[in-house]
């Protein structure tokens, strides 16, 4: 009995080196005289973008906060206003910036070229209120951002062009992608006198990605005369998947 306590206790004892040694073989593994061949291949689908994002908004200015935002809410009511009129659904207009900021008098220039050092005078107040937006129909994308501007948006940023459920492109490239691996790897193993036997490991890296949107752009007053739909072109987008395969080679 003593005997087999004594046996229990070693075999728990040498349990967890024998996981530790089970973790650290967890990586692939080739046969005895093979070779592991690693690939890094990139695959590509190319969409017609359906999704135009972009921002718009109102900056007011006035001696006081409240009526820097007072002027501001006004004009903003009637943008979203137009938005709506637009055929912009609800669910595709959120408010992205809503602030009120100090203006900041300029120092006195002396004599001499250079400034007074005094302490910043407040000469009024900023207000911006901005609303991302998504356009679902970009054959109008360029008569809504005239009629923001005419409801009185004096800020517009965009558009950024997207797919709206870009998982179907996103497939078609990774499936590129392997193609693209195992033609390479079939290329390595006949110029070296061997053989594909399996695949051992594939890993994704990255992915497509919303190109980021343009810096922002301040309509200027005489926008309200511009053409009646400014031309937008939506161009192609591509999406790009890499992947890393490793293979077994063999005789």
């Amino acid at each position: 009995m003593k005997r087999a306590l004594l046996l229990a206790a070693a075999c728990a004892a040498l349990s967890p080196f024998a996981a530790s040694a089970q973790t650290l073989s967890s990586g692939p593994v080739v046969g005895a005289g093979n070779t592991l061949l690693s690939i890094s291949a990139e695959g590509k689908s190319v969409r017609t973008p359906d999704l135009a994002v972009f921002s718009a908004g109102v900056t007011t200015q006035g001696k006081t906060a409240g009526e820097a935002l007072s002027e501001n809410a006004q004009r903003m009511t009637a943008v979203i206003a137009a938005l709506r009129k637009a055929g912009i659904a609800e669910r595709d207009i959120q408010t992205s910036n809503l602030s009120v900021n100090p203006v900041y008098g300029q120092p006195k220039r002396l004599p001499d070229g250079s400034f007074e050092q005094t302490d910043p005078v407040i000469i009024g107040y900023q207000a911006t209120n901005q609303v991302s937006v998504r356009q679902r129909k970009l054959d109008q994308y360029g008569k809504v951002i005239d009629t923001l501007v005419s409801a009185g948006a004096n800020q517009v940023n965009g558009p950024a062009f997207q797919i709206d459920s870009p998982d179907g492109a996103m497939d078609e490239a990774r499936l590129a992608a392997m193609s693209k691996a195992r033609a390479r790897a079939d290329l390595y193993a006949k110029a070296a006198g061997l053989r594909v036997v399996r695949v051992l490991s594939i890993s994704e890296n990255g992915g497509w990605a919303p190109p980021p949107a343009p810096p922002p752009m301040f309509a200027r007053a005489d926008m309200a005369s511009a053409p009646k739909a400014s031309p937008v072109a939506a161009g192609e987008l591509e999406m790009t998947v890499t992947v890393n395969v490793s293979y077994e080679l063999a005789q």
